[in-house]
């Protein structure tokens, strides 16, 4: 605009006061439909980045609960090593006991054999809680991964109903618009699921 009063208006200018308006030549469902087009995508674009968001969060717990699971596994198998060798020390004191001459050497030997035995079963206990704590912390990986993929299946048909609006708006064609309500509204239904652990 000059000092004069004279005013150019660029296309883009042109578009956005028909925009305003509702639409081009006053065609006002046009302009509704834009407008519902519009809020509906930033809607679901928020939704679909808070569940791309948490299925990332699952895909990382499952992550580190496999690792612990692996960790407990690693603890579990060294417990069982620790009993093998309480095994093969008791059987030793056995052996020498029963080839010991006298009852003196005997009783020594069978208090080594008694010590092995006691030793082995609090190995044995703390080995088998290690590894029910392994099958645990696999239980809970299995659980976020499964809880990723409904995450990532909801993510996916938010990002299909951005893309029919897209197309919808391009085409104006109402069957689009319907489409897009029913992908998003299933992609919504899909994070539920994922929230619900189902």
């Amino acid at each position: 605009m000059s000092g004069h009063g004279f005013h150019v208006h660029g296309p883009h200018d042109h578009e956005l006061e028909h925009a305003q308006q509702g639409g081009h030549g006053g065609h006002g469902e046009s302009g509704g439909m834009i407008n519902q087009i519009a809020m509906f995508t930033a809607i679901i674009a928020t939704v679909g980045a808070i569940f791309g968001y948490m299925g990332g969060a699952t895909q990382a717990n499952a992550g580190i609960y496999k690792n612990n699971a692996a960790i407990k596994k690693t603890e579990a198998s060294n417990q069982w090593n620790y009993f093998q060798s309480k095994s093969t020390k008791q059987s030793l004191a056995e052996m020498s006991r029963d080839l010991a001459p006298g009852d003196a050497e005997k009783a020594k030997y069978q208090a080594k054999v008694d010590r092995y035995e006691k030793e082995k079963n609090e190995i044995k206990l703390a080995a088998e809680k290690l590894e029910a704590d392994a099958t645990a912390w696999d239980k809970q990986s299995d659980e976020q991964m499964h809880q990723h993929h409904r995450w990532a299946q909801s993510t996916t048909v938010l990002q299909v109903s951005i893309a029919m609006a897209a197309i919808a708006l391009l085409t104006n064609k109402k069957w689009l618009e319907i489409a897009m309500f029913v992908a998003g509204g299933a992609g919504v239904l899909v994070g539920a699921a994922a929230a619900l652990h189902f």
